[in-house]
């Protein structure tokens, strides 16, 4: 049997989950090793394989039909979804956004902040104008796995997908939580 296909996408978030990811540093070397990393924001390739793939990892929430349709594809063709950070797990801040109207959001965004310049329009776009609450992975499709933290440890990202890469579901508790 060959390595596991690995992919994985972000959403909703600010990619620090990513960034966590390559901070496991020469150890990504190892993970290689027993994966084959197939489409990932850090890759050529984009979209998970057509035939799929043994699992799939969506890091930030979901907060436009786009982001729901990526979620919805790597749910498809993945065996194991792995929700990979707090905007993935329970909204994170992206979520904060769903305490105000969709207006007064855009606003905020595009014409109030202190680095808009004098001319600051909200752009026109379809995507701004569905207005869709801001949701956790799992609130749009199942989710096997969850790995807290803004990001996760590299060592907890690390486990998890070593775990993962062997066969083997991780174990989530408290002690494998909480690295030194």
């Amino acid at each position: 049997m060959g390595k596991p296909k690995v992919a994985s996408d972000w959403l909703a978030g600010c990619s620090g989950c990513h960034m966590s990811l390559l901070d496991i540093d020469e150890r990504i070397v190892d993970l290689v090793k027993l994966v084959d990393l197939r489409a990932t924001p850090i890759t050529d390739l984009k979209h998970p394989d057509e035939s799929g793939v043994d699992v799939g990892i969506l890091e930030g929430g979901i907060n436009n039909s786009t982001n729901e349709a990526v979620a919805k594809m790597m749910r498809k063709r993945c065996k194991i979804l792995v929700s990979l950070g707090d905007c993935a797990v329970f909204g994170g801040v992206p979520a904060m956004r769903n305490f105000f109207t969709l207006e007064e959001s855009l606003r905020r965004a595009y014409v109030e902040t202190e680095s808009t310049d004098s001319e600051g329009k909200i752009p026109s776009d379809p995507e701004l104008c569905k207005p869709q609450r801001v949701q956790a992975v799992h609130e749009v499709v199942p989710v096997d796995i969850f790995v807290p933290g803004c990001p996760p440890d590299a060592d907890i990202i690390y486990y998890v997908l070593s775990e993962l890469a062997q066969g083997r579901i991780p174990d989530m508790t408290k002690k494998n939580l909480m690295w030194n």
